[in-house]
């Protein structure tokens, strides 16, 4: 069975709309251009929308904002993970990203690194050239929820 990850995408109107995107930290992501939605995995013990919130709480190091979650399906990874997302619409001053930590051998020794290593708010059109290929549906589905709902 492939892993599956549940990630929330915050996102903010500026007036334009903008993203939340994370950067993964440790040293195999260390110099990589490459972002993500806050998400991480869950397995059968979990609604993927709770695991989506407690992993942005895990990730970026505070509570999600209130309000009602956007549904922006699914897509696949190349690795074959499944990623689910929601929209959540919100405000986070980025320099209080504090993350958890993951272990891994790196030059022959135990390391602990941060989950994620900073995020950043980015309009749509900077969002697609960062966000990890498999994810920019996420941006799609969303800026389509958005503008229905301003309609």
């Amino acid at each position: 069975m492939p892993k599956r990850s549940a990630g929330l995408l915050l996102f903010r109107r500026r007036p334009d709309l903008q993203v939340l995107l994370a950067h993964p930290g440790g040293p195999l992501h260390a110099g990589k251009d490459v972002w993500t939605v806050p998400k991480g995995e869950y397995d059968d013990t979990e609604e993927p929308l709770a695991a989506a919130y407690r992993e942005y709480g895990e990730e970026i190091g505070v509570a999600p904002p209130d309000g009602d979650p956007l549904p922006l399906g699914e897509v696949t990874q190349k690795s074959g993970k499944r990623v689910v997302a929601w929209g959540l619409e919100g405000d986070l001053d980025t320099s209080e990203v504090t993350s958890n930590l993951f272990g891994m051998q790196w030059h022959g020794r135990w390391q602990e690194f941060p989950e994620v290593d900073r995020a950043e708010w980015f309009d749509l059109a900077t969002a697609r050239g960062k966000i990890m290929q498999a994810q920019e549906p996420f941006l799609d589905r969303l800026a389509a929820l958005v503008e229905s709902r301003e309609a």
